[in-house]
């Protein structure tokens, strides 16, 4: 059995980190009393990061949902969707219930059963990766049999469309439609990834790093961000940055890997559950009258980024031994009383495969 390659697991720790560390600044630090010029920097280099985060996100799930989604049954890739629908449902009713708590804290949930509804289906809150991750794969399985020279340039015009501002504004919807080029790019053009993040080097990944900065600052400069195919063009030359960067980071950083790896190996429930803790902990900092000073402003993002994740880390560990596995993988329930009804014939249990994220 070949060994697992790591930069893609490198990848999805730094986007998880990005994920939760563009909530700390964008919902809390800009937020906070005091907070002035050193806090607009962090807002500024976190919103530079847009075309990295979930693209890159979205390309490596998609390098790893062929299997599904050319199985010749098609229940993989139903299964995996299920999976995703269900999880969604369950945290966004817990999201709703819990976040009723911190009325202050400035993210989107349900106030009626009308909005609640919405969330679950045409106007996706935060958690709007689980929803267009299932969705992407049924159009990956729609157009399984079409050539990728008419798939991809497809879902160019549609990210560009959408990117543009055309999509009404529905929540995160615009996210959804206009990230599925990068996970089809993933699911087609594999090979060609794992290529190129095999022949990366220090002088490719710091000329492309160059490159998206240069590019990323013109785009900002002259306002070309919803000009119609900026965006998926920025998060081309951004998704091959940050391949490039995590593959080299892979093979020559062991001490940064190791712990990257090992986050992103872990993206779901630190993805379902951060935004609750980081409510709380803002509802707690103003309570207590805390304000920010520019010491504060620039080590503070980073500081909370990291206790989030961990406390993340601690509540998915306490709860799947407390028995609620079931809330990151719903469908281990259906498994377990599919199992219980079969006939004694010495078959053991079916395993039921680790959630995707």
């Amino acid at each position: 059995m070949s060994a697992r390659v790591g930069w893609p697991d490198v990848a999805k720790g730094v986007c998880i980190i990005l994920v939760v560390l563009w909530h700390v600044v964008t919902k809390h630090a800009v937020e906070m009393p005091g907070a002035g010029t050193v806090t607009d920097v962090w807002a500024t280099v976190n919103a530079q990061l847009l075309p990295l985060r979930m693209p890159l996100f979205f390309l490596i799930s998609g390098m790893f949902a062929g299997r599904a989604v050319l199985a010749a049954d098609g229940s993989s890739w139903r299964r995996r969707a299920g999976r995703l629908l269900a999880v969604y449902v369950i945290w966004v009713l817990i999201q709703t219930a819990v976040l009723a708590l911190t009325p202050d804290f400035d993210t989107a949930r349900a106030e009626s059963g009308g909005e609640l509804l919405a969330q679950l289906t045409i106007s996706p809150t935060n958690l709007w990766y689980l929803l267009a991750l299932a969705a992407y794969l049924a159009v990956a399985r729609l157009t399984r049999d079409v050539p990728t020279t008419v798939v991809l340039p497809v879902a160019f015009a549609v990210s560009a469309v959408a990117a543009a501002g055309a999509i009404p504004d529905l929540g995160n919807l615009w996210q959804v439609v206009q990230n599925l080029f990068f996970f089809l790019a993933g699911l087609r053009l594999r090979d060609g990834v794992e290529r190129f993040a095999a022949a990366s080097d220090p002088v490719r990944a710091v000329g492309l790093g160059l490159l998206y900065l240069g590019a990323a600052a013109v785009v900002g400069v002259l306002g070309m961000r919803q000009w119609p195919g900026v965006w998926p063009l920025l998060g081309i030359v951004a998704v091959a940055c940050g391949v490039a960067v995590c593959a080299l980071v892979d093979r020559t950083a062991a001490p940064l890997a190791q712990p990257l790896r090992w986050i992103g190996r872990r993206t779901l429930p630190i993805y379902v559950l951060h935004m609750i803790p980081l409510a709380f902990i803002d509802a707690g900092l103003r309570a207590a009258g805390w304000r920010v000073n520019p010491v504060i402003e620039a080590v503070g993002p980073i500081v909370l980024t990291a206790v989030v994740i961990g406390i993340c880390l601690a509540l998915h560990t306490l709860l799947v031994r407390c028995g609620l596995g079931m809330l990151f993988d719903p469908l281990l329930l259906a498994d377990r009383v599919r199992s219980r009804r079969l006939p004694s014939s010495g078959r053991s249990e079916p395993e039921s495969p680790r959630p995707h994220s």
